[in-house]
């Protein structure tokens, strides 16, 4: 950026005045067009400097003396020649990077004036020129001023849109300006520019990012960032770009979150024990209290885990799973506490944080406790105790405010006396307590969880199915469900795979294992029934057989008609066609 000599015309009347004490003469210094802009003398501010020394300057970008105005040939042709009253012309540039900005116009009307100036002309030329280097570095470092404060002006608005904080510091680690997100997050009364700064390397990494402590006259905080030298205004400036630690958490939660939203409403059955369970997680979610969740497998305890979540005060924290039994015991570690940079053959340069750090703020859920090896069962019980993590490979504590929920599908108490869990964590663990029943002590739940089974698989498949065959139901009903909730999700996803363009779920599409405990029982009730009736069997089977043969004229040898001669008889399909079979129609 350039400007004229008008910006710094307060420095140029010092100037002026100075010139004008020692040579006694009339000074006017103009800009580059001649338009005077201060000195002494008869000449106003702002009217055009005369003078033929002064165009002869503006020609060679030299100093110019004309000793004997009316008499010099420079002067032929001046209109003023006969009538002016100079006696003594001088004029000299001042340039700015090759080019004249201005000059310094002396002008003696009195002889005596000359004579003194004559008699040390030199010396006198000197010090003009020197006067004009002196305002044209006053003029240089008047614009790179300027130009600073411009680019100031456009870093800041620049540095103020990144959604990071931004703080520049000189070589004595004194801060010289600072972003607005920088300002917030330190929040220092009386701002932070002009305090000193200290980093202090905590030796760990995330996100390619060190972790620093920043210190800011006695505040303190966490956070992560990394150092740049900045020498584009000062030598030896450096630039701190961070994030706050809080916010960068939370994106890396938001990447790693397995929370879904999980309510009350999503707790499916009718049971006495379903109403009883919902009942209890909406009075013991507002607790902190740590949770300890059992059952068989399939039960549905993380449903319960993170229905607790949902209906606390921490819904909108973190809700972090862990399987205790899915990670290798040699990873399970580094998983649960994180790892700073070095800790082990193979570990990430940065480090990672653990899901206890993920989880900080929100809830923790520690699926298959049991199965945790007993060396790690110690530190979790401080981490219960203490409210405190550290990574692998550091010394540093991290302060945690978590919930821990635990779950898991075999009998602890066992396995304390088989010396494989620690008493003092089962009964941390264990402050509340909830036991998931299995599906089978519950069966007023199968066919609502059914049904909403039916709805969640009509969304995700090309399939519409709107009723359930009674011997389905039946059969659902009487089956003893070993792998709870979780096998009667396969076996509806199995049932809709198979299922043809029909709106039913029918006897045809179900799994093997289900049809043989099935025939298991009507074998054994058969057997029953004809030792205790004396039956025409022959007479039965064959009415039975003319029966079926009327209707499937009647109705069709079709699906269709399948499915309304079976519901006439009131028997499955299934069963329909293994009649048909058995009689050759």
């Amino acid at each position: 950026m350039k400007t004229d000599l008008l910006a710094i015309k307060n420095e140029l009347k010092k100037y002026a005045k100075t010139i004008s004490k020692l040579f006694s003469m009339d000074v006017g210094i103009c800009d580059k067009n001649l338009i005077r802009i201060t000195g002494s003398g008869p000449q106003k501010v702002g009217e055009k400097i005369k003078g033929r020394a002064n165009k002869k300057t503006l020609e060679t970008k030299e100093t110019t003396v004309i000793l004997n105005p009316r008499e010099d040939e420079i002067c032929n042709g001046c209109s003023e020649k006969n009538c002016c009253l100079e006696v003594l012309e001088i004029s000299t540039p001042i340039i700015y990077e090759g080019n004249i900005i201005g000059l310094i116009s002396l002008v003696s009307f009195d002889e005596n004036q000359k004579k003194r100036v004559l008699e040390n002309l030199k010396n006198y030329l000197d010090f003009v020129e020197q006067m004009a280097e002196l305002i044209s570095i006053r003029f240089i470092e008047y614009n790179e001023n300027l130009e600073k404060t411009e680019r100031e002006k456009i870093l800041s608005t620049i540095l103020n849109t990144i959604p990071k904080g931004v703080l520049r510091f000189n070589k004595d680690n004194i801060i010289t300006s600072a972003n607005n997100f920088a300002l917030k997050n330190i929040d220092l009364e009386g701002g932070i520019v002009g305090k000193e700064i200290l980093l202090k390397s905590q030796n760990d990494f995330l996100m390619e990012q060190e972790v620093y402590k920043l210190c800011v006259n006695q505040k303190e905080l966490i956070v992560l960032g990394k150092i740049f030298p900045f020498e584009a205004f000062e030598k030896n400036e450096k630039i701190f770009i961070f994030d706050d630690m809080s916010k960068v958490n939370d994106g890396i939660r938001g990447l790693v979150e397995t929370s879904n939203s999980v309510s009350l409403k999503n707790i499916i059955g009718e049971s006495k024990f379903t109403h009883q369970l919902k009942e209890r997680i909406k009075h013991v979610a507002p607790s902190k209290s740590t949770v300890l969740i059992t059952g068989e497998s399939g039960t549905g305890k993380e449903l319960v885990a993170r229905a607790l979540h949902y209906h606390s005060s921490r819904r909108n924290a973190p809700f972090v799973v862990i399987n205790c039994s899915a990670i290798p015991e040699s990873l399970l570690e580094s998983e649960l506490f994180g790892y700073v940079r070095g800790a082990f053959t193979g570990a990430d340069k940065n480090g990672r944080m653990g899901k206890f750090e993920l989880a900080n703020g929100g809830v923790i859920f520690l699926d298959e406790i049991g199965d945790m090896p007993l060396y790690l069962q110690a530190k979790i019980l401080r981490v219960l105790q203490e409210k405190k993590v550290t990574r692998v490979g550091s010394n540093v504590d991290i302060d945690l405010d978590i919930r821990i929920i635990a779950a898991t599908n075999v009998d602890l108490e066992k396995k304390i006396l088989e010396k494989e869990f620690r008493e003092d964590l089962y009964y941390r663990l264990k402050v509340i307590p909830f036991e998931v029943a299995p599906l089978r002590e519950r069966k007023e739940d199968i066919l609502p969880i059914t049904k909403n089974l039916i709805r969640k698989y009509n969304k995700i498949t090309e399939k519409y199915i709107n009723l359930i065959d009674i011997e389905v139901e039946k059969l659902f009903l009487n089956y003893v469900w070993p792998g709870n909730i979780r096998e009667l999700e396969n076996v509806v996803e199995f049932m809709f795979n198979l299922s043809d363009n029909s709106d039913i779920l029918s006897l045809s599409t179900i799994p093997e294992k289900l049809l043989e405990s099935k025939n298991l029982k009507s074998d054994t009730e058969d057997e029953k029934y004809l030792e205790n009736k004396d039956t025409e069997l022959e007479d039965f089977i064959s009415l039975e057989k003319k029966y079926i043969k009327k209707a499937l004229e009647i109705y069709g040898d079709n699906t269709e008609g399948k499915i309304k001669v079976a519901q006439k008889m009131g028997i499955g399909l299934t069963t329909l066609y293994r009649k048909i079979q058995k009689y050759e129609l």
